[in-house]
């Protein structure tokens, strides 16, 4: 069996985990890591490489959240821990609780992990190209003001996502970026066909993030489509004819 091995970022103070697919106990499409409570995977896998996560940053597996993703803006505030899959509808999390571990889960949408550590508040955030043209992280950032941190004194870090030379976009995604600011298109590449471009999600994202006055942020160089062996990826999973896949999880805790 592989040993589990999140990915840190070196530069955010907290505990933390960008989870990869290995490490788990799920089999066949799922395998091992996948912690997705809303796909075809045994509930009873899901919540051990949950737990298996949890456990491997320190944290109390019955302390971690997880949300019922929908590639929106909205951001909960986390008090206390609710039952695992009964996470409300969300992409983003923040809290000032000690011991509350926040879990996202992706599978090629980029994973953001927060902290201010002088203000002791930590957030979460999902943004696929929906959710961050929607402006989640800048809602994040936001709603962790709102519980006294300050924007200039977070760090950030951009866990593992699909990367630009994977991701072919048309030319809905991009009219969508662009509508937002023209200035974007240079998180836009050329694609091998007409009308077809690579989108930088990583790039946009960060640039997102300094744009809402973020002190720092890090980017995790990995690609979850290129990757087979270390990730789950939807994009992979649609060229393959679309059979079912798992998701790998990050989660911050202080």
């Amino acid at each position: 069996m592989s040993a589990i091995e999140p990915l840190v970022c070196p530069t955010l103070p907290v505990r933390h985990g960008f989870f990869t697919r290995r490490g788990g106990v799920s089999s066949g499409p799922y395998a091992t890591l996948n912690c997705s409570l809303s796909g075809g995977d045994a509930r009873e896998c899901v919540l051990e490489n949950r737990a298996r996560a949890a456990r491997a940053i320190g944290a109390a597996p019955e302390r971690l959240v997880g949300l019922t993703q929908v590639h929106g803006a909205a951001v909960m505030r986390v008090t206390a821990p609710w039952p695992p899959g009964a996470g409300p509808s969300a992409d983003a999390m923040v809290t000032n609780r000690a011991g509350l571990a926040l879990g996202i889960v992706t599978a090629d949408c980029a994973p953001a992990l927060f902290v201010d550590p002088d203000a002791g508040v930590i957030g979460a955030a999902h943004a696929g190209w929906r959710g961050a043209v929607a402006g989640v992280l800048q809602a994040t950032v936001a709603a962790m003001t709102a519980l006294g941190a300050r924007p200039a004194s977070i760090v950030a870090a951009i866990g593992p996502c699909i990367a630009r030379d994977s991701y072919e976009v048309g030319a809905d995604l991009r009219e969508a970026v662009l509508a937002r600011d023209p200035g974007h298109a240079r998180f836009f590449a050329p694609g091998e066909k007409p009308m077809r471009w690579q989108f930088d999600l990583a790039g946009y994202c960060a640039e997102r993030l300094a744009a809402a006055g973020i002190g720092r942020v890090e980017r995790l160089d990995a690609d979850t489509c290129a990757d087979e062996a270390r990730f789950f990826s939807h994009r992979r999973r649609v060229r393959g004819g679309g059979r079912p896949i798992g998701h790998q999880i990050s989660i911050v805790v202080q």
